[in-house]
């Protein structure tokens, strides 16, 4: 089987689930690897599905990191839904467990994380949510992989209806549209966002050399 294999985290997460369906859906692909801790429910002959209870121990994974081309890392928490203890290890020690793991078997990975606006690789943000995705941002950019593409959308709109998890997502839903022809870089759909760090992953950003990807360059891509 010809293509190429992708590893994705988060994949029953919004954008995450976006990724799985374009990553089944790409003539690129071949073979799809999820880890999570529940099953998608997708059944398709790319998809595997491995479940997982430690997300900082990939000790018993080393096979299934093994050979993989694409990592899409999208598992993640929204700020204030748990303790910041948790919301650290969640969005730091999590994301740093799973890449240095990948990269002992899969050195030659191109790494796609999923990071937000605002993240501060300096760590003096009073955001937690900047600064620990600002240190998880840092620490791959350190590992070694030939490509890091950092994705750091602005609101992420939800194009599937759903549950929002917080007030400021069941507000911003409705005036989303409205915004978005103003300020057409506030933003980015959920679909849209998944198809890019697909893309990224898969053939790169083209011209593009800067790891971070911003909003605009988002949408660009």
């Amino acid at each position: 089987m010809s293509g190429k294999r992708v590893i994705l985290t988060g994949a029953t997460g919004m954008v995450g689930g976006c990724a799985l369906r374009v990553c089944l859906e790409h003539p690129d692909v071949s073979a799809v690897t999820a880890i999570g801790r529940r099953s998608t429910g997708i059944k398709d002959v790319k998809l595997t599905e491995i479940t997982l209870d430690d997300f900082k121990d990939y000790s018993a994974l080393s096979d299934v990191l093994q050979n993989q081309d694409v990592a899409l890392y999208c598992l993640g928490v929204y700020t204030g839904a748990v303790p910041d203890d948790l919301f650290r290890e969640i969005t730091l020690d999590y994301t740093v467990a799973f890449a240095e793991s990948l990269y002992r078997v899969s050195p030659g990975a191109a790494f796609c994380f999923l990071s937000g606006q605002g993240a501060d690789q300096t760590e003096k943000s009073r955001a937690s949510f900047a600064r620990y995705k600002g240190a998880a941002e840092k620490a791959l950019i350190a590992l070694g992989f030939p490509r890091v593409h950092i994705f750091r959308p602005g609101y992420i709109y939800p194009v599937t209806p759903r549950k929002e998890p917080n007030l400021m997502y069941r507000m911003s839903r409705p005036l989303y549209p409205l915004i978005n022809r103003i300020y057409p870089n506030v933003g980015v759909p959920s679909e849209d966002l998944a198809r890019a760090m697909v893309r990224a992953g898969l053939h790169g950003t083209g011209g593009n050399e800067n790891p971070i990807l911003e909003n605009r360059d988002i949408r660009f891509l």
